[in-house]
């Protein structure tokens, strides 16, 4: 159930994608080609997505898609290189030039804002930055991901899961409860397993073999 208004997402989606680049400025260049926790991608590749993601609107997607015969993982390598820079400090200001965007491919918004807290945790993690997005952010993102699959099998993962966060409001579902972070509890939904070691209850083991751990 969506609780912030389109205009306060949109609003957050800047503020996240702002502090993220504020970050990413300090990086060497062995952070940038570190691995991130998005499968084969290394940082600069995960900053080069999510700068696509704030470029590419309905029809553009839609053309994409049609070009990568709805092979989604295709599409995305496709654009990631695509807003890739020469360098890193051309693929951060190509990022930072997407900031202020509100384009995207559909008006699910809590999705794109889920993008930006996914993503900018997938490099933040490994790369041991201090930075993290605001807990209205996650806790908007959670709700999205627990109600429906769409950018991530959020729903899937959470069927028949007590989803209880212990730091925001966010508590849904019944079943086997599933206790934690309301950003462990985002990423685990979006796949990322390893956010399972971060979580207590009965219902852990069943989200983690739904996540592919």
């Amino acid at each position: 159930m969506q609780t912030m208004s389109r205009a306060d997402i949109w609003a957050s989606i800047h503020r996240e994608r702002a502090a993220l680049a504020d970050e990413l400025a300090a990086l060497t260049p062995h952070q940038w080609s570190a691995p991130s926790l998005c499968g084969r991608w290394s940082v600069e590749e995960v900053v080069a997505h999510l700068t696509a993601a704030a470029n590419i609107g309905r029809m553009r997607w839609i053309r994409s898609m049609l070009g990568a015969r709805f092979d989604a993982d295709l599409h995305n390598q496709r654009r990631m290189h695509e807003f890739r820079g020469a360098d890193p400090a051309e693929t951060l200001a190509r990022f930072r030039a997407a900031v202020p965007n509100t384009i995207a491919p559909s008006g699910h918004t809590p999705a794109w804002l889920g993008e930006i807290v996914v993503h900018g945790t997938d490099i933040r993690t490994p790369l041991g930055l201090p930075g993290a997005p605001a807990l209205t952010s996650v806790t908007e993102v959670a709700r999205f991901f627990a109600a429906r699959d769409f950018t991530v099998n959020g729903r899937t993962a959470a069927e028949g899961l007590h989803l209880r966060a212990t730091d925001s409001p966010f508590d849904t579902g019944s079943g086997p409860e599933v206790s934690g972070t309301t950003l462990a509890l985002v990423m685990a939904l979006a796949g990322r397993s390893r956010y399972c070691a971060e979580l207590t209850g009965p219902g852990v083991a069943i989200l983690r073999d739904r996540t592919g751990a």
